[in-house]
């Protein structure tokens, strides 16, 4: 550790020895040439997901969110995870079915009773997922169970009673994933009601349509174009020569529009589309069948995907209570919004509009603020188009206007991703997801009803990143937002990342001084690039989880015992503090950012060392430099352009410098024992535990006195915030 002398000598490069500091940070301080403006108390939040009742009952607490508060995160974001595990979300555990019996559709009670703590996601009987990118290992498609008393059945809200477009601009679509490639001539479909009287059964020509949708296209088979369906079981010879495919897709455009077996009392039974099971394989000599498909209600079965999922569903369909969403009341008192309007998620691809229109009545009638309301979570991993999405969105958004005009919506809530997220292309051949989104809002003229676009920010793959990952990290930022404005995104349209971390996995390097290297990067490249709000993930501290070749990991700032008592504070802890209040000024007045860069290379175009200039409301220039160098620290000066005058500045009298680094923190991973466990081998032998911090904070501060021309020392992955007043170079005294 630094003594006061001693850093003083490090940090410290007198002006004659300026031979040494021949690197500069320069920072353009032209009052035009300013990137950002923007308040802290609305821009820098953290965020709340669904969690175990536990830790809502251990974690959420006065005490706890006591110890997270220094970290300087202050609005909250309430992320709604029942969409992504394809779940009906009851936000209010009371409230009406559409069928009195318990079944159908259930619209949560705007009756201010007693207050909410918990509410739960309700699995949903008529989906047609195997798995999708947000249910991991949870759940079945009906498609394949190998039950025909099940099915599958498309949202109702996409077809032409509720969207007033004909059913065939928002068709519907199955898709088998047979795992290799087979040879195929047959399929056979067990439709329930309503059934597809118009469809096509197709076959891709590419890798994989999921992960590479441009790589391919779709291909009816010669015989597989269906004007006339109806219904039943319904054996389809494909083709005269069995084709070799491994994705099949069966793509519908018009309903029968007959009702279910819950009858015509509620329109929703009758329209879209329902099948109970899939068979696909080849027909023999004598028109026999031999179906390919595995069929069984579970994870081994073969693997299907659909457009959309009928949000139907029983009271019975509470499957999982031991994870749930905080109840809204809970949320709001608890202290963990700071007492700040709060953004609010509505469920949509798996819920109705009266829904989402009844959850806003309760919060408003209970007087809870809303800043933002974030239509949806995730579609893209949803696999939902952007039409029918748009299709939702302009119906939910409808349903809350009714209850208040000025809320302001926005969505989609992209899963945290480096590139346009594309997807099969349309008529005029546009892959772009986010492109054919803001198309359709706009040829319906209703743009305005986007308040903000949102995505969410993980940038790197679990288990799989280096240190060298580090150095892209403002590339990244700057790169992915000018992908949202190529799309089409509005300049004037704010842009929020509402969820962010790392990687979207837990991993031991979240645990390591890289992880705060990253959030003081992130964040700075986001505030530089012009962004309008992020949110840090996950706020509160919980349990650790095994990461990465069965080592620890966590997703958050503090590592905790069983109980949830706080046992260290983690680098993106100290990160985040010296980024929410060392480096900017927190609170309720305007930052400003001016552009930054530095001249620290590694010769083969890495920049070692990242700069971050704010002038705060209170005057003081302070700028955040960040040396991803693991092993050198660098000197450097940092110089103060404004070219409206041609004059160059410099940090002078009375400074205030911070650091965070290895000098002030460094992890050690816990020690497995090569023996195996005695009673399961799988299991690891730890010896030393889940690994420890030490030194474990907190950052190192100083009080230096500096002239213009002073350079500094940055140590060796670190980041330092140096704070103060500038004069001009030519009036050094």
């Amino acid at each position: 550790m630094f003594g006061k002398s001693h850093l003083a000598a490090l940090l410290l490069i007198a002006a004659a020895a300026l031979p040494l500091c021949a690197q500069t940070a320069d920072v353009d301080i032209t009052p035009g040439d300013a990137v950002n403006h923007f308040i802290p108390q609305q821009t820098l939040g953290a965020g709340l997901d669904r969690i175990s009742v536990e830790a809502i009952d251990k974690a959420l607490t006065p005490r706890m969110l006591a110890t997270v508060a220094p970290s300087g995160w202050e609005p909250i974001t309430y992320r709604q995870n029942t969409d992504l595990s394809v779940e009906a979300w009851h936000w209010n555990p009371n409230g009406t079915w559409s069928d009195p019996a318990g079944h159908g559709y259930f619209t949560g009670s705007t009756a201010l009773g007693e207050p909410i703590r918990y509410s739960y996601g309700y699995s949903l009987p008529r989906r047609g997922f195997t798995r999708n990118d947000g249910t991991g290992n949870t759940g079945y498609s009906r498609l394949t169970d190998g039950d025909t008393n099940t099915f599958w059945k498309s949202n109702p809200y996409l077809t032409q009673r509720y969207t007033g477009e004909p059913d065939s601009l928002h068709p519907q679509w199955v898709m088998l994933d047979l795992k290799d490639k087979q040879l195929v001539d047959a399929i056979r479909i067990d439709w329930a009601a309503p059934y597809a009287t118009h469809f096509d059964v197709q076959y891709w020509t590419g890798l994989d349509p999921i992960g590479k949708p441009t790589e391919g296209v779709w291909e009816t088979f010669p015989d597989g174009s269906i004007s006339a369906g109806k219904g039943g079981e319904e054996t389809i010879s494909l083709t005269d020569i069995p084709q070799v495919v491994q994705f099949v897709r069966i793509f519908m455009t018009a309903s029968s529009n007959t009702c279910d077996a819950d009858g015509p009392s509620d329109p929703r039974n009758c329209v879209g589309y329902a099948i109970r099971e899939l068979y696909l394989g080849t027909l023999g000599p004598h028109g026999e069948f031999h179906d390919m498909v595995r069929h069984t209600p579970d994870q081994d079965q073969t693997t299907t995907y659909c457009s959309s999922v009928d949000p139907w569903h029983t009271a019975d369909d509470l499957l999982n209570t031991h994870q749930a969403q905080v109840g809204f009341d809970l949320f709001y008192t608890s202290g963990i919004t700071h007492n700040l309007p709060a953004m609010i998620p509505i469920a949509m691809l798996y819920s109705q509009p009266e829904d989402a229109a009844a959850e806003i009545r309760y919060i408003e009638e209970r007087h809870y603020p809303i800043s933002y309301v974030e239509m949806g979570e995730e579609a893209d991993g949803q696999y939902i188009s952007p039409e029918d999405y748009g299709a939702l969105y302009l119906q939910f958004a409808a349903a809350i206007h009714k209850v208040d005009p000025n809320l302001r919506l926005g969505g989609p809530a992209f899963q945290g991703v480096n590139e346009d997220i594309r997807i099969w292309p349309d008529a005029s051949g546009n892959t772009s997801w986010f492109s054919r989104f803001l198309n359709y809002l706009r040829s319906h003229g209703r743009m305005q009803d986007l308040a903000f676009f949102s995505f969410e920010h993980y940038p790197l793959i679990p288990c799989a990143f280096t240190w060298a990952d580090l150095y892209e990290e403002p590339q990244r930022i700057d790169h992915i937002i000018q992908v949202w404005h190529n799309d089409g995104l509005p300049k004037d349209v704010p842009y929020f990342i509402t969820e962010s971390n790392l990687s979207s996995g837990d991993s031991e390097a979240s645990l390591d001084n890289l992880a705060g290297l990253w959030l003081a990067d992130y964040v700075g490249s986001f505030l530089a690039a012009g962004g309008n709000g992020l949110y840090y993930f996950h706020y509160l501290p919980l349990s650790e989880d095994r990461g990465c070749n069965n080592s620890p990991g966590v997703f958050g700032m503090f590592t905790v015992d069983k109980n949830y008592n706080v046992v260290q504070p983690l680098s993106q802890f100290f990160a985040s503090e010296l980024i929410n209040t060392e480096w900017i000024e927190p609170g309720k007045q305007v930052n400003t950012i001016f552009p930054a860069s530095s001249t620290v290379s590694d010769g083969a175009g890495h920049m070692l060392v990242t700069a971050y200039a704010d002038l705060r409301p209170d005057k003081q220039w302070s700028v955040m430099l960040v040396n991803r160098d693991q092993d050198n620290a660098h000197a450097i000066k940092v110089a103060f352009h404004n070219n409206d005058n041609g004059r160059t500045l410099g940090f002078s009298g009375d400074v205030h410098a911070v650091i965070f680094g290895k000098e002030q923190y460094a992890w050690h991973p816990q020690i497995v024992s090569p023996m195996s466990h005695p009673d399961n081998p799988d299991e690891p032998v730890i010896v030393s535990g889940y690994g420890h911090a030490d030194p474990d904070g907190p950052p190192k501060q100083e009080d230096l006195h500096m002239t213009p021309t002073s350079g500094i020392e940055i140590p060796a992955a670190s980041i330092m915030v140096i704070r103060g007043s500038l004069a001009p170079v030519d009036q050094q005294r």
